[in-house]
């Protein structure tokens, strides 16, 4: 399958006075499984177009999937995320899909007033179920999810970042420093079904793990937050090179509503990776509770017996956007 979607540009206008600095990338994703057995069928879910808002404006995309597949249907999950559903009905031992686009990033927190932000305990108060009371969507990401389970080692780490009175912008970008020094990022130190708490004993991981251990932090102070699926520029000119994107890579968001320098939704991204405010370099794929919820590539086969994975991202910059 060979699918060309040049996507129009969205109409939207970027906020007045934000950041102009936006870029145009080219991001190419690779993944191929060999298979040491046939697989007679298999059913495969896909995230691996970018979101796009007026911050992130898709140019162009393609994605190819060699076998061909028999079924193929776009679909948006419950979150919002573009995804793609297909199926393998012919044997196969090798699997490659090929994910190609072409896109313009803006920052979104250029003016970013992080003290201005409400109580962090104002936020947290306001999802607590009241009778009749208005229902903010947000609640559902406070919930401890399969990745990120209730822990309250957590609780206790978190604690100190968010004293009574601070606003929660700044708590939360606290967090993220305290993360980023006390955790050691360790290409393949564990794997995607290692369990939170090993990872957060052992005080290392990748991407995935700091950012499941920042959005379970936040959560077991009852504050919202989102994973994030994505994509990273690790070099950009003189600045500093970014690690956790030779594969794909992983962030989150907290939901503070009401600060200054943050969209509408009121959702503000960190990266405790690289502990940094997401900018231009950063491309959102898609967002959910946890890995789980927006995995690149999953599926289910028949056959196939032991496999070999292999994936390869290469993000490129084109020029200014």
């Amino acid at each position: 399958m060979s699918v060309l979607d040049p996507t129009p540009e969205t109409g939207e206008s970027r906020p007045a006075g934000d950041d102009p600095g936006g870029v145009a990338l080219d991001v190419l994703h690779e993944t191929c499984y060999e298979y040491e057995a046939p697989v007679s069928l298999a059913h495969h879910l896909a995230y691996l177009r970018p979101l796009t808002d007026a911050y992130q404006i898709l140019n162009a995309y393609s994605l190819d999937v060699d076998p061909a597949p028999a079924q193929c249907r776009d679909g948006t999950d419950v979150f919002g995320n573009a995804c793609c559903h297909f199926t393998l009905q012919q044997a196969h031992r090798v699997l490659r899909v090929r994910a190609h686009a072409r896109l313009r990033v803006s920052p979104r927190f250029g003016l970013l007033q992080p003290e201005a932000a409400p109580d962090w305990r104002q936020v947290r108060d306001r999802l607590r179920y009241v009778a009749r009371a208005p229902f903010d969507p947000a609640v559902e990401f406070v919930q401890p999810s399969p990745y990120v389970p209730r822990l309250e080692a957590l609780r206790e780490y978190a604690q100190p970042s968010f004293p009574p009175g601070r606003p929660v912008a700044e708590g939360a970008l606290d967090l993220m420093h305290r993360i980023h020094a006390d955790f050691q990022y360790e290409a393949r130190s564990t794997e995607i079904d290692t369990p939170l708490e090993e990872a957060f004993d052992q005080r290392r991981g990748v991407c995935q793990d700091f950012a499941h251990l920042m959005a379970g932090s936040l959560r077991m102070l009852g504050l919202p937050a989102r994973y994030v699926s994505g994509y990273l520029r690790t070099h950009s000119g003189d600045g500093p090179l970014f690690v956790g994107a030779d594969a794909s890579h992983a962030w989150v968001q907290v939901y503070a509503p009401g600060t200054p320098g943050i969209p509408a939704d009121g959702w503000l991204d960190l990266d405790p990776t690289n502990d940094v405010v997401p900018a231009s370099g950063h491309v959102r794929l898609a967002v959910g509770r946890d890995y789980g919820d927006v995995a690149p590539l999953r599926g289910v086969i028949r056959g196939g017996g032991h496999h070999r994975l292999t994936v390869g991202v290469t993000t490129r910059l084109l020029g200014p956007g």
